[in-house]
């Protein structure tokens, strides 16, 4: 509207509307394809609209340059902003701070390049470039935010599957695994039954055989050795580079459902909460506590020791403390200025069940 209303002011207005078409058209077209093809927007769209939206900066700022008339500042430069910021969904922030970078060092290098007699002048131009970049940068730290909210809680919703497996069990990812290899097994087997395949087998098919007893025989292995906390860990994409586990004895197995559950909240709290991003935690748990009377022998006692570091106390949210007192009674303390919690934790006694 102000370009439409101070037409007749600009240096070169045929050159400031040429540059409004093609925004317009260019956001049309960028509404479009990003709407239709959200999961697989091509990366050359991205570098054709920045192309495009650099050709639109250029046009416009040509046509606005000039110290005749400091009304008469970029327009269309400053909606290519949201020519970027369109994009936001779809592109890594790295992209659209790079793009929004290069339009404010374009459109203030035009700026400062018009000879000014009152350098107060400046202060339109300043305020149409933040205008222009301020906006797609918001958009990408909004995105990239809820991106990695939706991240966190599908993270936490896949590994909190483990929490009902038994004592030791194969993870998830293992468990597919077998299910590829019984495939395997039963296509072979059945093979054999039908005649497909004569006996004995040839040389090929025996090493095929083979191959699948021994990794049948490993996942077996292993699967009587982890429990639903190691693969909880390791199986997470936000817990296993800061989350360390020391359980030799399999006794975090013995967990009760609702304990397990409060373990696991803990460690994602305190992972990812409001922590710097180089915190991590080590889990310590066992071994397991004499028993003193024959009430206390239908009882496991066994503590369980967090060892944080880069997490200090007073940034530990309260649901965190709620999850911890769920898995047994804890005594915290401070140690290099992070969290240490001591939690003494009880279980029914298995040789009883």
């Amino acid at each position: 509207m102000r370009f439409l209303i101070l037409w007749h002011r600009y240096p070169l207005p045929l050159l400031g509307m040429l540059a409004w078409a093609l925004i317009i058209a260019a956001s049309l077209a960028t509404a479009i394809i990003v709407e239709r093809r959200l999961k697989s927007t091509p990366r050359r769209a991205f570098l054709i609209a920045m192309t495009l939206g650099t050709v639109i900066a250029v046009l416009d700022l040509v046509g606005s340059f000039g110290p005749d008339d400091p009304d008469a500042y970029p327009t269309a430069a400053a909606a290519v902003g949201a020519l970027i910021m369109a994009f936001a969904p779809v592109r890594e922030t790295r992209d659209l701070v790079l793009a929004s970078a290069a339009l404010a060092a374009l459109m203030t290098a035009f700026a400062l390049a018009e000879g000014r007699p009152d350098p107060t002048t400046l202060a339109p131009e300043i305020l149409t470039i933040a205008i222009g970049t301020v906006p797609p940068l918001v958009a990408a730290a909004i995105v990239r935010s809820f991106r990695r909210m939706v991240q966190l809680e599908l993270d936490l919703v896949l590994v909190q599957s483990t929490v009902s497996q038994p004592r030791f069990a194969v993870g998830m990812l293992a468990s597919e695994e077998l299910a590829r290899l019984d495939l395997g097994a039963e296509q072979l087997l059945d093979d054999v039954a039908e005649e497909r395949v004569s006996l004995p087998l040839s040389p090929a098919r025996a090493n095929t055989a083979a191959s699948l007893a021994t990794q049948l025989r490993l996942h077996l292995i292993e699967g009587r050795t982890e429990t639903w906390l190691h693969h909880a860990v390791t199986e997470s994409e936000f817990l296993g580079p800061s989350v360390q586990v020391n359980d030799p004895s399999g006794l975090a197995g013995l967990l009760t459902p609702a304990q397990r559950d409060a373990l696991l909240l803990t460690i994602w709290l305190l992972v990812s909460g409001d922590t710097p991003s180089d915190a991590a935690v080590v889990l310590a748990i066992g071994p397991i506590s004499p028993a003193s009377n024959g009430a206390a022998r239908r009882k496991v006692r066994f503590p369980i020791e967090i060892m944080t570091t880069g997490v200090p106390r007073r940034r530990v949210d309260p649901e965190t403390w709620q999850a911890i007192r769920v898995v047994g009674p804890h005594v915290d303390s401070i140690r290099d200025g992070s969290l240490r919690v001591h939690i003494e934790c009880s279980v029914d006694n298995p040789a009883d069940a």
